[in-house]
């Protein structure tokens, strides 16, 4: 069938503006992490990033000193860059839950997963158990699965509905939450206490290239899978009723993003603690922008993502220097104002 060409041109201008809206997505991405990267106590510019960089990926030499090097490299820029890949991973996260569970107000913690990874790695920093071989990244992934997992298993006893994947969720973050401030009550001391908190807060200090490389590989691999079921996520805005009329195994579709999405919330809060308001907050912006088609939303919302989230953590480095902010806490200062205009909206809509 041949389109007509009016049809024909529309899809062009789409395509160029959608072409146009990533591409200074991704410059805005580069150019905040390389001013980021130069924001702090040593002075460091635009060029020396550039030229550290080229330096260890072999495209020139380097003529910055091992200190100024070391700086830039080892220290801030693994930071800036995992608070990218955390930003767009809890962004895209959030943007798939609001349209599997067509809910607004949905983000990656409605399922319990932070709070699980929260138990998790208190009872490794606390208790001690793994005896040293299990570290608190280690434990924190391994309590955001066991509580994805009771939510799992409460939403298939009580139905599957979305209805009760949300309630179930809401349960399991209650329950680790106990779980959590009864282990720090009973067990910790004061020192163990305040690095509990920080981290629950999120952090990203201390982080290295290895949670740099992990969190973009499940991230990679969860935007590939997200968006390979952008029309079924299309399908779903209608509701799950017309996305079966339209052929889309709904509850199979469901177990396999959210079980995606549950793995990737959980490795980025192994490496960087709890972090709020990132996924329910950014989708909203970027609707603003792309409209409701997941094809063209997903991507400019981890963009969008990334770009927040730098800023973020450069914010909660910087602004009481040299005392640190959780980043945690700057994003709940800048998502709590964002999150009563959603429910506003919500409201004004209904």
């Amino acid at each position: 069938m041949v389109r007509p060409p009016a049809d024909r041109t529309a899809a062009g201008a789409r395509l160029l503006r959608d072409g146009l809206l990533w591409s200074a997505g991704v410059a805005l991405l580069l150019l905040s992490v390389a001013v980021a990267v130069t924001i702090g106590p040593a002075r460091i510019s635009v060029p020396d990033v550039w030229s550290a960089v080229a330096s260890h990926l072999g495209l020139g030499d380097g003529r910055l000193t091992p200190i100024r090097d070391g700086i830039i490299w080892n220290l801030r820029m693994p930071r800036t860059l995992l608070a990218a890949v955390c930003g767009a991973g809890l962004a895209v996260c959030g943007t798939v839950m609001q349209s599997l569970l067509r809910n607004p107000l949905a983000d990656p913690f409605v399922l319990g997963v932070s709070s699980g990874a929260s138990t998790g790695a208190v009872v490794v920093v606390v208790l001690g158990v793994g005896g040293g071989a299990v570290s608190v990244s280690g434990g924190a992934f391994v309590g955001a699965l066991c509580s994805f997992a009771l939510v799992l298993m409460l939403s298939h006893t009580l139905g599957g509905s979305t209805d009760r994947v949300v309630l179930s969720g809401v349960a399991a973050m209650q329950l680790f939450s106990a779980l959590t401030s009864f282990v720090v009550m009973t067990a910790a001391d004061a020192e163990q206490t305040r690095g509990v908190l920080f981290w629950l807060l999120g952090s990203l200090s201390g982080v290295g290239w290895g949670d740099v490389w992990m969190c973009s590989a499940v991230l990679a691999v969860t935007l590939l899978i997200c968006l390979g079921h952008a029309r079924t996520l299309d399908a779903f805005a209608f509701g799950q009723d017309a996305a079966a009329a339209l052929g889309v195994h709904v509850a199979r579709t469901r177990i396999v993003l959210l079980c995606t999405t549950a793995l990737l919330t959980a490795a980025l809060v192994s490496s960087a603690g709890a972090i709020g308001f990132v996924g329910l907050v950014l989708p909203h912006a970027a609707r603003a922008l792309t409209g409701s088609g997941h094809r063209r939303l997903l991507p400019v919302t981890a963009l969008a993502g990334a770009v927040f989230l730098v800023w973020a953590d450069t914010l909660a480095r910087t602004v009481l220097d040299p005392q640190e902010v959780p980043v945690g806490v700057v994003t709940s200062l800048i998502g709590v104002p964002a999150f009563v205009l959603v429910l506003y909206r919500t409201r004004r809509n209904a």
